[in-house]
């Protein structure tokens, strides 16, 4: 769930600890200071009094000094804050009741506390299936460990990992090759873990900000922008859904061979290996440079094989990068604009089609994702509630074994040939509604982000299909999109994009503009073109209520100039507040939109948002 809903449904005292962080971060001069001072210039109470929308544009803002106040929690290593955050941030824990989580952590402790059990053991076995090598490799590392842990007893003082030598042994367990998993056992098995009330847990995840609890519904919530920051303090590079879709590309051996190498149960069965595999920690960068390639592989071969994985695997065509270092970290920043992305690859109605088809086939598939999830409610099945877990058609997809999505398939009449899943997402694909829930990347070209949700156009579509959408939405706001009139109009050299005929001779006139870069900057050839069409309106005898321009963004120069212009009565709209206005409409009061609301250079959509929920 996003970090703007999540703080719509609190209240201000249980959004205190996040916001005293925040304005901490914003007191000692952050990075981007002058873009927040300019969003807090609106208000002179202070970050307190700011809505919650800006206050998630602050939080991006202050994202990296956010980051680094969390790392230095990690220097309290007694504070189990690798577990716990562990927990917080795997694939559909970001909301759950308190019970819930107590149960999760005390599932944890005794996973751990049997783990280390059994790793100590191997350590005195000489017929485990640890390596002497491996062996050697955790003795140096827990070596270190306790040194630096037990050192300052010796000094007498409270024994803790200083942040120098912290960062010492991190380092070492880099060049070790050490998964977190296999840290966190060693760490543990200096350091015994102690069960901690719940309650205390809660509080101190609630004050160092990383977790909000609503007292009335005795729920957690982890926003969708903090987990990224909490998996990037963890190093885990990717969402579990996404290592386990490109793990779920390779063959058994190469699995075994990664089993192997991290002290894994190969006995266990295929799925149940990539589980593992993730639930390790191991890092996805070590994964794609070492360890699915067969042994002695060169450079050249382990390209190959990683292009093969990303273009035919993964369906990702001309990944960046010359180097393999390049293109994996290339692959890494593609999963992460797929998961920023709202979007879910099919239209909402198609998700919950899909759904309900799933549910009738695979009548074990509720139970099989409840699990995998760790989601608490009974019946999961439902687009809504596996959105607000950032759990998409694909990451369901991914989950269903070979022959289940075989029955599937003939089940519902999908086509056969080819990749299943793509076949699958695409028969459940309402063409018009996904391009009206991608109406922001259309405007803004983004071919690469239309692809990934499932959108195949040529570039030079993208500015029809665009003034085709926002006709679309002006006909769902219940405006007359009158074609005939605006082709009566017409000449050879100016031709409308979109006229609304309000009856009486009165009209808007809109514009469509699509741009690739970021802040639409071209006032005065714009401005030239918009009073041509003024004029031949008004050489026909309409009225002009309004012109409006709708574009992806606008730079602060275009407003200016927009300000200064006294000869049209133009409104700027950006494709994402259109897009929004449109979504409030359909479950307001009105009939038809309200054309008075248009009344700002820039329309503002909150107060356009809030005039439509009375």
């Amino acid at each position: 769930m996003k970090l703007e809903k999540i703080l719509d449904n609190l209240g201000s005292i249980e959004k205190n600890s996040f916001i005293k962080i925040i304005d901490n971060i914003i007191s000692k001069n952050p990075k981007n200071k002058k873009e927040i001072d300019k969003i807090l210039s609106s208000t002179d109470k202070g970050l307190k009094s700011v809505d919650n929308q800006n206050i998630s544009k602050i939080f991006a803002l202050t994202s990296e000094e956010f980051e680094e106040h969390i790392k230095c929690e990690f220097q309290e290593i007694s504070s189990q804050l690798d577990i716990l955050i562990d927990i917080i941030i795997r694939d559909g824990n970001c909301i759950m009741k308190q019970d819930w989580f107590s149960r999760l952590y005390e599932i944890e402790i005794k996973k751990l506390q049997l783990k280390i059990k059994e790793l100590n053991a191997d350590f005195e076995n000489d017929k485990s299936e640890l390596s002497e090598s491996r062996k050697r490799d955790y003795r140096i590392y827990k070596s270190c460990l306790y040194t630096a842990y037990h050192n300052d007893i010796s000094n007498n003082r409270e024994a803790k990992v200083s942040a120098d030598e912290l960062s010492i042994i991190l380092t070492l367990s880099k060049q070790l090759g050490l998964s977190q998993e296999e840290v966190k056992l060693i760490n543990y098995s200096i350091l015994p873990i102690k069960k901690i009330d719940i309650q205390e847990v809660i509080k101190g995840l609630k004050n160092i900000g990383v977790i909000f609890y609503s007292n009335k519904e005795n729920t957690i919530y982890v926003a969708d922008e903090m987990v990224r920051i909490l998996r990037t303090i963890r190093e885990k590079e990717v969402a579990e859904k996404f290592f386990r879709r490109t793990l779920k590309l390779l063959r058994e051996p190469i699995i075994n061979q990664i089993a192997k190498q991290h002290n894994i149960d190969r006995k266990l069965s295929y799925s149940q290996k990539i589980e593992e595999i993730i639930k390790e920690g191991i890092s996805f960068t070590n994964l794609l440079l070492n360890d699915i390639y067969k042994s002695g592989s060169n450079l050249t071969e382990k390209k190959k094989t990683l292009n093969e994985l990303c273009e035919k695997g993964l369906n990702i065509a001309n990944l960046k990068g010359s180097t393999l270092e390049e293109k994996i970290t290339s692959l890494i920043e593609h999963f992460e604009n797929v998961e920023r992305d709202e979007k879910v690859g099919i239209s909402l109605d198609g998700f919950d089609k899909l759904l309900a088809e799933l549910n009738l086939s695979l009548p074990k598939l509720n139970k099989q994702i409840k699990e995998q999830f760790e989601l608490q409610e009974e019946f999961v099945l439902k687009a809504d509630f596996l959105l607000d877990f950032n759990i998409k058609p694909r990451d369901i997809l991914d989950l269903i074994v070979k022959s289940d999505l075989s029955k599937f398939i003939k089940d519902n009449g999908v086509k056969q040939r080819g990749d299943d899943i793509l076949n699958i997402l695409e028969h459940y694909k309402d063409v018009e509604n996904l391009y009206l829930e991608n109406f922001e990347n259309v405007a803004y070209r983004n071919l690469n982000s239309l692809k990934e949700n499932g959108i195949m156009v040529k570039e030079s579509e993208l500015g029809v299909k665009f003034e085709e959408l926002t006709k679309v939405i002006f006909k769902g706001l219940g405006f007359n999109v009158d074609e005939q009139l605006k082709n009566q109009l017409n000449t050879k050299k100016d031709k409308l994009d979109i006229l609304l005929n309000l009856g009486n001779q009165e009209i808007i006139i809109v514009e469509c503009k699509t741009s690739k870069e970021r802040g639409y900057n071209k006032f005065s050839s714009v401005s030239r073109q918009l009073k041509s069409y003024q004029s031949l309106a008004l050489h026909n005898n309409l009225r002009i209520l309004k012109i409006l321009l709708v574009a992806p963004e606008f730079s602060d120069d275009f407003v200016t100039d927009c300000e200064m212009d006294t000869e049209m009565n133009l409104s700027l709209i950006t494709a994402s507040t259109l897009s929004n206005i449109f979504e409030a409409f359909k479950t307001s009061k009105y009939q038809e939109f309200p054309h008075v609301l248009f009344r700002d250079i820039v329309i503002n959509e909150e107060r356009i948002l809030k005039a439509l929920s009375k």
